[in-house]
């Protein structure tokens, strides 16, 4: 199957990362490089892309679709909180632009046998990186019925997350949960039926907590942010897209705190903690996509996306 992705708020993130034609930008979800192509046309020959994802499915789409840049292009196979590691290694040490889209691909969505979809029967593995041995499998079958209702009550914000851990359990007791479909069939008989006749699919918020889950998704992001600031050069920007509202309170609250970092009383007449601001927050509302966008690509429905500036290097001479 082609690797297909509609890369969303695409104009938008690409304007907000303000690209320098002789400058090195970061794409560090490179997917199917639908980003990665635009910032590559507005690159001169002194300029870079260098594209991190951990699917190789996606690096070898992104290969192709680069191809015609790649003279300015450099393809990693890694997870981008290892970003900072990546690109010492390449001589690297402060970029111009980072852009993350997060979330799972149409193409991962799309290929069953990848076990994203709720839609069709197969193996439960929901791992973007397929070098990892942690699945849903995993997930479903081994943890303890507090902490999968933990996981669904908190990454699938699920409020029959109690009654879908005990019905998990109580179903795996009788035979190992091996595919999505049985998965789902369990779900269904937890979440009452007046319920699951209204709304969207009732596996969707589940599969969702999982997914996160098997790919520490939230804890990536929370724990790579600033290290990502940390990188840009003065002016530099970072442009995130979020599909859900656990990612967009981290970016959020991540902006925030670089922006305004003071740990001081509310009643100390100066700081006194010394920490200074990284940057400063561009987006105080999320841009969202437009109506015309939304008729293009119902996947884009509940993206947002916020951008934040560096200070660079003057930030360390405010301290």
């Amino acid at each position: 199957m082609e690797f297909h992705h509609r890369s969303v708020l695409l104009s938008e993130s690409i304007e907000e990362l303000r690209i320098k034609p002789d400058g090195i930008y970061v794409d560090g979800t490179l997917g199917g490089g639908g980003h990665s192509l635009e910032i590559c046309k507005r690159l001169t020959g002194g300029g870079r892309l260098i594209g991190i994802d951990q699917d190789e499915d996606a690096i070898e789409a992104a290969t192709w679709r680069l191809d015609e840049f790649k003279d300015r292009v450099t393809i990693i196979r890694s997870n981008y909180c290892y970003m900072k590691d990546e690109l010492r290694k390449l001589g690297v040490l402060s970029v111009d632009g980072v852009i993350l889209d997060l979330g799972v691909s149409s193409y991962q969505l799309d290929t069953a046998e990848r076990g994203f979809t709720y839609r069709e029967d197969a193996p439960l593995d929901m791992r973007m990186d397929q070098r990892q041995t942690f699945t849903a499998m995993d997930v479903v079958n081994e943890y303890s019925e507090m902490e999968l209702y933990r996981v669904i009550r908190d990454y699938g914000e699920e409020k029959f997350a109690k009654n879908i851990a005990k019905h998990i359990v109580n179903a795996r007791e009788q035979k190992k949960l091996e595919t999505t479909g049985e998965l789902i069939h369990v779900i269904k008989a937890a979440i009452p039926m007046k319920v699951r006749a209204v709304g969207g699919h009732p596996a969707k918020k589940t599969f969702q907590a999982i997914r996160i889950e098997v790919n520490r998704e939230l804890e990536v992001l929370e724990e790579s942010l600033e290290s990502m600031v940390d990188l840009l050069n003065e002016e530099g920007r970072i442009c995130v897209i979020t599909f859900h509202s656990l990612e967009d309170r981290i970016v959020k609250n991540k902006f925030r705190d670089m922006e305004n970092p003071c740990t001081c009383p509310k009643e100390f007449p100066v700081c006194v903690c010394g920490k200074k601001p990284k940057g400063k927050v561009i987006t105080r509302k999320p841009i969202v996509p437009s109506e015309e966008e939304l008729e293009m690509n119902s996947r884009a429905k509940s993206a947002k996306l916020r951008v934040f500036e560096s200070f660079g290097k003057s930030a360390e001479r405010r301290r």
